[in-house]
């Protein structure tokens, strides 16, 4: 049975104060409100994950994620965060090739299939990310291009290993737009992907891996995505700057 997940990504966001304030809210209210089999992840800026890891390490359904790390495991890379230092400071999830990182950092498919192996490496577990823009969407063939991302950066792994990686589709034309893909549109893609994993890895793979959507997913229309049989969860970017949405979010299973 495929895990149910909530992950936030705070993006660039919150000075320490706030960050500290929104942490003990969420801590508070998962213990208090959502199911223990939803996961729950904060996806914080690396700046305050060895703090934010220490609230959350209570609770058995929540975690922290690195927003990102860099393909090699140390050298003279100035900013970087590398994924044995994640590890070393007892981090749980990574979100690799998030839209973000793709259109203004320019990662390419080969780039973020090493990113995906430094991870699962160090003990790490992805949530990869991947998703079409507007002028792809509107051209066709987006569901073959949104698998295209999978097959360039995962396909190589070994089952094991891919049992290890969460997906989390972003239609990128609903990212901080106010659009949001329709609940057929979020299915349509969704079961298409798990098709395309099956292709590859079989049936009893694709339907034991997790797939989040992730474009302008909130507290209105979470419970309506999530009944999709294919959406098992949400990347949540906006609101989960807000402790009561995003708890909300998680409550919606």
């Amino acid at each position: 049975m495929r895990k149910k997940i909530v992950a936030g990504n705070w993006k660039m966001n919150k000075t320490m104060e706030e960050a500290l304030i929104l942490t003990s809210e969420v801590v508070h209210m998962v213990k208090d409100e959502v199911a223990s089999d939803v996961i729950v992840v904060l996806g914080v800026p690396s700046i305050y994950l060895t703090t934010v890891q220490k609230y959350v390490e209570p609770v058995a359904n929540m975690g922290v994620a690195a927003q990102n790390c860099h393909q090699k495991a140390s050298g003279a890379y100035t900013g970087e965060i590398s994924a044995p230092m994640l590890q070393s400071i007892g981090v749980d999830y990574v979100y690799i090739g998030h839209s973000e990182r793709r259109q203004y950092f320019s990662e390419t498919n080969e780039e973020l299939a090493e990113k995906v192996n430094i991870a699962l490496a160090n003990g790490l577990a992805p949530i990869f990310c991947c998703g079409e823009s507007l002028e792809q969407r509107q051209a066709g063939g987006f569901l073959e291009f949104v698998a295209s991302q999978l097959t360039d950066s995962l396909f190589h792994l070994s089952e094991e290993d891919f049992r290890k990686v969460a997906i989390a589709y972003e239609p990128i034309w609903a990212i901080g737009t106010g659009l949001t893909a329709s609940s057929e549109q979020a299915q349509e893609m969704h079961a298409y992907l798990r098709g395309h994993l099956a292709s590859k890895y079989g049936q009893s793979v694709a339907n034991d891996t997790s797939i989040l959507y992730g474009g302008s997913c909130n507290e209105k229309n979470a419970q309506e995505l999530f009944a999709c049989p294919d959406v098992d969860g949400g990347l949540i970017g906006g609101a989960s700057l807000k402790s009561r949405e995003f708890t909300n979010i998680a409550k919606s299973f």
